[in-house]
């Protein structure tokens, strides 16, 4: 073996056999070799996989919850426009629709056009007696719904008394009862010749007048509105009251001088639903009537004189709908500020 000593001064210049070490960057030794080669990723040349349009808009809504929040209600929204407005598009179709080409009427688009169905509704039959029959009993239940709810409301929402939570609890179980229920009694009531109604209605009974309808349509729909007039005059504050009644004015003042106006979206509220609901209202109307314009027959009664024996006039009962609808959609857009507020208070607990 051969020793070889290295002079002073001389350099080691690595050979094949010899390696030169360095620092790493982590702290170890590396060969220059591995220094020098770079690093190469095993996956870089490999292309990037689609996700999918499903997979990347999950994605998105994943990093951006605020837009699946916006999609969810677009969706909703639509959905909801869809399955409120379609059937009144639909009426719309089948009253423009002529009557021999009702069979070949399209989903979407009426099979021609002739809008003198919503002439012929009128020109058939009175139709017009049936909706004014139905609006008027309805404004007459509103009012006496109101003015009776109004002074139990306020006994209810601003009185404390012994037997108070009993008293409304019996009043509430009175809509627990279907309206058939009372069917039998109030027809047998009304039918009855009473003779202190005889200078008042020829018959001497209530059946074919609008007394036997409004009645009990106002007893039935009187709970719903107490309970909603009762939570609103409960709002208001004691020393609004007594400020009026210290000026002189009575109870019965005080209600309708400050309470009602301060509860004007509750009023409105249950005055919007008890006409709706009375103006639809179809069971007691047709049973306490004989079916005749001029005996107070309802809107429903005048809707259904177009389906014959022989003949369904499909075109004139879709048109007689519409127009029927019209007082009510007018009476919802004029109030649907207070309607919504009186729906909504309560929500938020201040």
């Amino acid at each position: 073996m051969t020793d070889r000593s290295t002079e002073p001064g001389d350099e080691l210049t690595p050979g094949a056999d010899e390696t030169t070490l360095e620092a790493a960057p982590d702290g170890g030794v590396a060969d220059a070799e591995t220094v020098d080669q770079p690093v190469v990723n095993p996956t870089a040349d490999e292309p990037d996989l689609d996700r999918g349009l499903i997979a990347a808009w999950a994605a998105k809504m994943i990093t951006n919850p605020d837009r699946a929040y916006r999609a969810s209600f677009y969706v909703a929204t639509i959905f909801f426009l869809v399955t409120t407005l379609f059937p009144f598009y639909w009426l719309f179709v089948v009253a423009v629709t002529p009557r021999n080409n009702l069979s070949e009427v399209g989903v979407f688009i009426p099979a021609g056009f002739n809008p003198a169905a919503f002439i012929e509704v009128f020109t058939t039959l009175p139709f017009h007696r049936y909706v004014f029959n139905s609006f008027l009993i309805a404004t007459i239940a509103t009012v006496a719904v109101l003015l009776v709810g109004s002074l139990a409301g306020y006994v209810f929402g601003r009185l404390r008394f012994r037997g108070r939570n009993v008293m409304l609890l019996l009043v509430l179980v009175t809509s627990f009862f279907p309206p058939a229920a009372f069917f039998i009694p109030l027809n047998r009531l009304f039918n009855t010749n009473v003779d202190v109604l005889r200078p008042l209605l020829s018959a001497g009974s209530l059946y074919n007048t609008p007394y036997a309808i409004f009645i009990p349509l106002s007893a039935i729909f009187l709970p719903l509105s107490i309970f909603i007039l009762m939570t609103f005059y409960s709002q208001i504050p004691d020393g609004l009251e007594d400020a009026a009644r210290v000026e002189g004015t009575t109870r019965i003042g005080a209600l309708f001088r400050v309470i009602v106006p301060l509860s004007a979206p509750g009023v409105a509220t249950a005055g919007v639903l008890t006409f709706i609901s009375v103006y639809n209202e179809y069971f007691f109307s047709s049973l306490m009537t004989d079916g005749r314009p001029g005996s107070w027959a309802p809107m429903l009664e005048g809707i259904l004189r177009f389906q014959g024996e022989f003949e369904v006039l499909y075109n004139l009962m879709a048109a007689a709908s519409i127009v029927a609808v019209l007082p009510v959609a007018i009476l919802v857009v004029v109030a649907q500020e207070k309607i919504v507020s009186g729906l909504t208070t309560g929500a938020v607990k201040e």
